[in-house]
């Protein structure tokens, strides 16, 4: 895959491909609540910096239909420029004659954002048009939003057919260590997948059946696995769908050398709510009126074991409702083994990633991905149109 080292940026105006979709709150003023992913995108920009580069940087924030200013990058080019040390102007637009002209005139070292990309129709739909304006704005294009790499967008793979293109340092790190625990992991290989459809999932499993020693299931996805196995779920949300690629599943994993193991106990609850009344669950058959929404206390202190043995660790996808505090216990046990164990640990963003900050242990692990649905299809094997225009896979 081409990466920095591949592109001489000096004096050159280089277009990045950032993923600052940060969470927000409030409105005047609107307050940044979480900048990881800012500061993910640090070292790619320092680096291009350091090299003799002006930046014009690229963004999308949340999912607008035109323009928004609820939804404008002004809040993140602030945060920005604190982290940076140096100001970054922002476009009034994405792209046009004011946006073209802020380009023009940058030298080495200054730093602009264009405005939210998504105000542009044509963004979504890989416009032609839209990747030559942009391509317009710079002579090097560099992509370092992973989170994004799974779409084929205007600013993540329409450009890089324009312009001389390479993957950011976030970019090449996310693929390298995704395809690495799947070609050479350190054995076990011990995959967690939870959440709340086998369906979102299925591909993921397959992928690990293949690869992996052992999966550990949790989550609502635990029951079209029970439903197919011929117990009762009561009233637990489970998908309908998702009971046939289940009972594939368990059929497949007798067939290879891979354990997948199910909950043996659970948190049940009469509702979903923080003030349901709640009762543990030897065993899995649940019963009318009652709902799963956790892992047992059995069961979480096997899937630690797991963990706690392992050579590397995958997990994506909460064990329970863990943003209620009485169904939360599997994630957090799930969460402190993942920081407490000597294998390798990989975090596939999304709820995962929530869990691990939530509970402070986010920098207890060696790779947090950033990219929950991108992560999730390159394991799959999908061609991530971002990441196949550099080159790679």
């Amino acid at each position: 895959m081409r990466t920095l080292k591949d592109l001489d940026v000096k004096g050159q105006r280089v277009l990045v491909r950032v993923d600052f979709n940060v969470p927000l709150t409030g409105t005047d003023p609107v307050t940044i609540t979480d900048d990881a992913r800012i500061r993910g995108a640090l070292p790619t920009l320092e680096y291009l910096l350091a090299h003799g580069a002006s930046l014009v940087l690229a963004a999308h924030l949340g999912r607008p239909e035109g323009p928004d200013p609820a939804l404008s990058l002004a809040p993140v080019a602030e945060r920005l420029s604190d982290l940076l040390g140096r100001p970054v102007a922002l476009a009034p637009e994405v792209v046009g004659e004011q946006a073209a002209a802020m380009a023009a005139a940058l030298a080495p070292g200054d730093v602009m954002m264009l405005e939210n990309v998504r105000f542009e129709p044509g963004e979504t739909k890989n416009d032609p048009a839209l990747a030559q304006a942009y391509a317009d704005l710079a002579d090097l294009y560099v992509n370092d939003a992973f989170g994004t790499a799974h779409r084929a967008h205007a600013s993540t793979e329409g450009v890089a057919h324009l312009l001389p293109s390479a993957a950011g340092l976030l970019m090449a790190g996310e693929v390298h260590t995704l395809t690495g625990i799947l070609k050479d992991p350190a054995r076990p290989l011990v995959a967690i997948v939870g959440g709340a459809k086998v369906t979102d999932k299925i591909g993921v499993i397959d992928a690990f059946l293949d690869r992996a020693d052992v999966i550990l299931i949790g989550g609502a996805m635990c029951f079209p696995f029970f439903k197919a196995q011929g117990h009762s779920v009561g009233d637990s949300l489970c998908e309908e769908a998702g009971v046939e690629p289940a009972r594939r599943a368990l059929a497949d994993a007798e067939k290879k050398d891979c354990r997948l193991l199910l909950p043996i106990d659970l948190v049940t609850a009469d509702s979903f709510s923080p003030d349901a009344t709640v009762r543990p669950l030897r065993g899995v058959d649940v019963h009318d009126g009652w709902m799963g929404l956790d892992i047992g206390p059995i069961t979480a202190t096997a899937y630690v074991e797991r963990i706690m043995s392992a050579g590397t660790v995958f997990w994506n996808g909460p064990m329970g409702a863990f943003e209620m505090e009485a169904f939360a216990s599997g994630t957090k046990a799930v969460a402190q083994a993942m920081a407490d164990t000597d294998a390798v640990t990989v975090v596939g963003g999304g709820d995962s990633a929530a869990a691990m900050a939530k509970y402070r242990l986010t920098d207890r692990v060696n790779h947090m991905s950033t990219g929950g649905g991108a992560s999730l299809e390159l394991i799959e094997g999908s061609v991530l149109p971002g990441v196949h225009v550099l080159g790679a896979l």
